[in-house]
């Protein structure tokens, strides 16, 4: 490992934009249909050696989306979701993530007869076990998808609410596709969640679309968290209102090479967001279908951007402060940050 590397992954990392389920990998998809006598599609679902070659060729987002939605027909019981929780634990505790914000798709689940407590059981299951064996912290965020009508998405938040009110699930996102899907025509669903007493909300904004929905999500919706939000950058004065208003991004490099929406990580406006104040994390998105969970994304982007250790330190630092987390704990992961950056002083990346 490379001092790079090993300097990359020491650091105490929050994961804000992770979709449970685009950590199903291959091997654990075909393990499942397996094991509850699913048949997958076979013009998509060969052998796990041809799925791992098609995710390398993506024509774009909603390209992908037809593989992360077939490949859920393979999580039928409470188990299934509690292994794949736990399978991305393992991974995100080798990474050095120490705290993640981690989305989940109720629609996707419940519209194929799974019952609701069993997706939410399920994935608290299996990230409580892995908060015990690797001494991280967790919180769960439902999203709903843009792809189904405006009505479903208020339905699936009602049936939310009482595992927000158990302290289950935190936040209420939304994700899928963009194009055709400007934030406005969610609003509602917003205004529902926030009347049942959601306090925490976030949304997809400006990966594919432009800047004039990541400046409707901020300004009409009031929107503090944007995932994504690449678009931004085409809008100096938009970068100022996200800067003033403490808007803060979960940017994903390598899921933005991987559907297009950049061409390299080289190109990926991370600098510009530095240089106009806006406050950002590094993220894996769907690492399973996008070739790098969290420290890939990190390698990545130095491989780019030759950053010194202290501008780490400073994106490291807003990544704390930008969790959904208490105040003790991100006073816990900026002592740990505070022992790597000793630990690593006079030493070269």
């Amino acid at each position: 490992m490379s001092n790079t590397t090993a300097f990359l992954r020491a650091l105490p990392k929050c994961e804000h934009h992770l979709h449970i389920e685009g950590t199903f990998e291959p091997d654990l998809l075909f393990a499942l249909a397996k094991e509850n006598s699913i048949t997958l599609d076979p013009a998509h679902f060969t052998t796990i050696a041809a799925l791992e070659e098609r995710y390398k060729h993506f024509a774009g987002l909603d390209d992908f989306l037809l593989f992360y939605n077939l490949a859920m027909a393979a999580l039928i019981k409470e188990s299934d979701f509690e292994a794949l929780a736990f399978a991305y634990m393992e991974k995100a505790n080798a990474d050095g993530v120490k705290h993640a914000e981690v989305f989940f798709d109720p629609q996707a689940h419940v519209d194929r007869g799974v019952a609701i407590a069993a997706v939410v059981g399920g994935l608290k299951a299996g990230l409580e076990r892995g908060e015990k064996a690797f001494g991280m912290t967790t919180e769960l965020i439902m999203c709903f998808v843009k792809h189904l009508p405006v009505a479903s998405a208020l339905a699936s938040v009602e049936s939310i609410i009482p595992f927000v009110k158990s302290g289950a699930v935190l936040g209420l996102g939304m994700d899928s596709s963009e194009i055709g899907n400007p934030p406005e025509k969610y609003a509602e669903v917003y205004a529902k969640g926030k009347e049942l007493g959601i306090t925490h909300f976030t949304g997809h904004v400006g990966e594919e679309g432009p800047a004039a929905y990541v400046r409707t999500a901020v300004e009409d919706m009031g929107l503090r968290r944007i995932d994504h939000g690449i678009h931004s950058a085409d809008d100096p004065e938009l970068l100022k209102v996200l800067a003033e208003r403490n808007v803060f991004l979960t940017v994903c490099p390598l899921s933005n090479v991987s559907l297009k929406c950049i061409k390299s990580v080289a190109d990926h406006p991370i600098p510009t967001f530095m240089k106009a104040g806006v406050k950002f994390s590094i993220n894996s998105d769907d690492p399973a279908y996008f070739g790098g969970y969290v420290l890939a994304n990190y390698v990545a982007v130095q491989d780019a951007f030759k950053f010194s250790k202290e501008t780490w330190k400073g994106v490291m630092v807003d990544s704390i402060e930008g969790s959904w987390c208490g105040k003790a704990r991100k006073a816990e992961l900026l002592s740990l940050l505070d022992g790597v950056m000793a630990e690593w002083e006079g030493k070269d990346i």
